[in-house]
């Protein structure tokens, strides 16, 4: 069971060598949308969330909800930032929390003009990190579509085991008629 201390030390933001991680705030709305809509064409083939273009008012209230999540340590995402925060470039956290176990998901996306750089990698790591010596998680997943490569390719980098290939797991996001697969690699202590 996780303790007090680990759920207070959930930090607010998260600094690696290129980037900053920072708690959703609903001022940064217009950043969101940008990065978003700058990227839906590849994020409608993996994201249910992103099939349409996302608006402010939509954006803000996304944001506003995720806030709370997050100081409620229900879900911890966290804005992918550059370095001197200027530019959301995408969007990673903790998802599927459960601090019984504990247990979480990591999730990510960089916007398209960001991606093969290896932010992805960064910021799983640096998450990965953090969950398994800060917040003392017992086990941590990384989920995605087999077909999605770029992304799979990240768990298996940073020493993560695929512990299962579901099949007929999920609907496509932008087919619901078609279903997919999804691998779960995991790391546990």
């Amino acid at each position: 069971m996780v303790t007090a201390d680990a759920l207070n030390a959930v930090p607010d933001e998260v600094r690696t060598g290129r980037l900053l991680l920072r708690r959703p705030d609903p001022a940064d709305a217009r950043a969101l949308v940008g990065a978003v809509n700058a990227s839906l064409p590849e994020l409608q083939r993996w994201m249910h969330w992103a099939q349409h273009p996302m608006t402010e008012d939509a954006s803000r209230e996304n944001l506003r909800s995720a806030a709370e999540r997050f100081d409620t340590r229900e879900n911890l995402r966290y804005h992918v930032w550059n370095a001197s925060g200027t530019e959301l470039i995408g969007s990673s956290g903790y998802h599927a929390l459960n601090w019984l176990i504990p247990r979480g998901e990591i999730g990510y996306w960089i916007a398209t003009p960001h991606t093969g750089r290896g932010y992805a990698r960064e910021v799983a790591q640096a998450l990965t990190d953090l969950a398994l010596h800060t917040l003392r998680l017992r086990r941590l997943e990384i989920r995605c579509d087999p077909q999605n490569e770029r992304s799979a390719r990240i768990p298996a980098a940073l020493g993560y085991t695929l512990d299962a290939h579901l099949v007929n797991d999920d609907v496509d996001p932008r087919d619901h008629t078609r279903l997919r697969d999804t691998l779960i690699f995991s790391k546990v202590q």
